[in-house]
């Protein structure tokens, strides 16, 4: 239990400096957390099983695995499908050149360079080893079997697989090539 003697002596306030700090502190617009992106923001239709569908949520998640602003990333992903680069093959024939000037026009300018990089590569690899990412899902025996095959991509990390599996992890079954409507 407090005593008189232990306050603060009566009229004396805090200082004028810690006042104004607390004020400003006070009126200071407070971080909201960051939304998470889902598929259906994008207007991506997962649940229709279609390959294209699922290559467009693959391409969004190569974005948003980024660290980089969550607009940026949208307007860039929107800018690809406005330029129709939302297949590995429309990826390839359009080049490192037609990739970058698209980022671009999305803001996405920081990693333009090497996301255009990436995407190519990326897109030729899915290609090679597995022809389509309906066939990648066909060869995974289980989940930490589908995490290793994603991240097997030259640029494909924790956050990518993770915001890219987030949707369709209701939608797809180990063997199945396309996620079930």
């Amino acid at each position: 239990m407090k005593t008189r003697s232990d306050r603060v002596p009566t009229g004396r306030s805090p200082s004028r400096a810690h006042a104004q700090e607390q004020a400003r502190r006070a009126a200071r617009p407070r971080a909201t957390p960051k939304k998470a992106i889902y598929s259906r923001d994008l207007g991506i239709h997962l649940e229709s099983g279609k390959e294209a569908e699922l290559f467009k949520w693959f391409l969004a998640c190569l974005l948003f695995g980024r660290p980089i602003q969550q607009e940026v990333a949208k307007r860039a992903y929107l800018e690809f499908v406005r330029a129709g680069l939302v297949s590995p093959e429309a990826v390839l024939k359009a080049g490192w050149d037609r990739l970058v000037e698209t980022l671009d026009r999305g803001h996405y300018v920081r990693f333009d360079f090497s996301t255009a990089t990436k995407l190519l590569e990326i897109s030729q690899a899915l290609m090679e080893r597995y022809g389509s990412l309906t066939n990648l899902f066909q060869q995974s025996r289980n989940r930490g079997d589908l995490v290793r095959r994603l991240q097997e991509f030259k640029g494909v990390g924790p956050t990518t697989t993770r915001i890219f599996l987030r949707d369709i992890k209701s939608l797809w079954r180990p063997g199945r090539g396309t996620p079930s409507p």
